[in-house]
């Protein structure tokens, strides 16, 4: 049997009537006409992140600058100032005669005031805040969240509990280290055990490890509380001189025996800033990328524990500058680790070097607590940060 073909048939395509076909090209046709209408220009678009890279470059080389010269004049003022006034070019001079450069020594007061008492301190605020500074950069990287901090997994809490059983109990096993070496073992301990206890099936999940911080922190809060229950009053006033934070203790020992911890730290940190920057597209894309997520967050928790426990067991505890430093820097800069990292450890210097000079200055002869200071200044920008999260992003569930 002979079959006829439709007059709207032909032997263009397998069964497809031609006038279907003649109007799928009209629409197709029709439909680009007026996309290119409403969007007449779309190669701009494509090529905007192109322009906005060297814009962002030049963001972060202009904040680099700016904070290490801001780090430098702030240095030198708070070498300076005190009961005991020495004007910057002496300082200058004297650094200089010291490091073989020319200059001129100061008289033998003036010597010993500025290289047995403000230099170290200077030099310890430096180290102390560029280490909280870059401990709170990772951790927002590694919980992918701006309003986290090193507290968050019981570091500052562990390191507290250390020093004050030491305080408390009257240990002496080291001398005068005894208080900063029970501080920094303790914290890397705390960081040990949260991880373990967080960790299930090969994997460490972020929820676990934040609420596992939290219970931790709360039992922290106890044992500190009972040994101050067993304390003597000498002992329960150090402890509480300890725990608002301060700087006045500061010596060269000190500065060397944080150096190492402070420096090892902060050469490792930004060798993960790409994989940081992948992980903030979430944990499948960034494995997705080759990026190893959980040896990643290993390795920056334990970055984090070295600069905190190092830097809580020669300071105390002071709080705010993990969480403020890096969330200005990111909202100047932007979200790039390759800058955050570094930043954040340049604007930790700068603000925990200015905010020793004002709890030096502004009571004297008596001297602000270092930690309630950076608390006084802080909170106010941590709420502001929650209501502006809030009406930008609806907060974090």
């Amino acid at each position: 049997m002979t079959t006829l073909a439709r007059p709207d048939q032909a032997d263009d395509g397998p069964g497809e009537p031609r006038a279907v076909a003649l109007t799928k090209s009209a629409a197709t046709a029709d439909g680009a006409t007026k996309e290119a209408a409403a969007d007449p220009s779309p190669t701009p678009v494509r090529g905007a992140p192109a322009q906005a890279a060297p814009r962002r470059r030049g963001t972060t080389s202009l904040l680099t600058t700016g904070l290490i010269a801001a780090l430098l004049v702030m240095a030198l003022v708070s070498a300076g100032t005190g009961a005991y006034d020495i004007p910057i070019g002496d300082v200058l001079s004297s650094v200089r005669h010291r490091i073989g450069l020319g200059g001129q020594a100061l008289d033998r007061v003036g010597e010993s005031v500025l290289w047995n008492v403000r230099l170290p301190r200077v030099v310890l605020a430096l180290l102390v805040g560029a280490s909280l500074g870059c401990a709170g950069a990772l951790m927002q990287g590694v919980f992918g969240n701006p309003l986290a901090e090193p507290g968050v997994i019981g570091i500052s809490a562990g390191a507290a509990v250390g020093a004050v059983v030491a305080i408390a109990f009257g240990l002496t096993f080291l001398g005068n280290w005894t208080v900063t070496a029970a501080a920094f073992i303790a914290g890397l301990a705390t960081v040990s055990l949260v991880y373990a206890l967080s960790r299930s099936g090969g994997r460490t999940e972020v929820v676990t490890l934040i609420l596992t911080g939290i219970a931790v922190n709360a039992f922290a809060g106890a044992l500190i509380g009972l040994s101050v229950f067993f304390a003597d009053n000498s002992a329960i006033t150090q402890i509480t001189f300890w725990q608002l934070g301060s700087l006045s203790q500061a010596t060269w020992p000190k500065v060397l025996a944080v150096l190492p911890c402070a420096l090892l730290g902060l050469l490792v940190a930004p060798l993960s800033a790409r994989k940081l920057d992948l992980l903030a597209l979430g944990e499948r894309p960034a494995r997705h990328l080759g990026v190893d997520v959980e040896r990643l967050r290993i390795t920056m928790i334990l970055v984090v524990a070295l600069l905190t426990a190092a830097a809580v067991a020669v300071a105390g505890v002071i709080t705010f500058v993990g969480l403020l430093v890096p969330h200005l820097l990111r909202m100047a800069a932007g979200p790039g680790h390759r800058f955050l990292v570094p930043g954040s450890a340049l604007g930790g210097g700068l603000v925990l070097v200015c905010a020793d000079l004002a709890a030096r200055t502004v009571a004297a002869p008596a001297e602000l607590p270092l930690g309630v200071l950076t608390a006084l200044f802080g909170s106010p920008f941590f709420f502001w940060l929650l209501r502006r999260t809030r009406r930008k992003q609806g907060g974090w569930a």
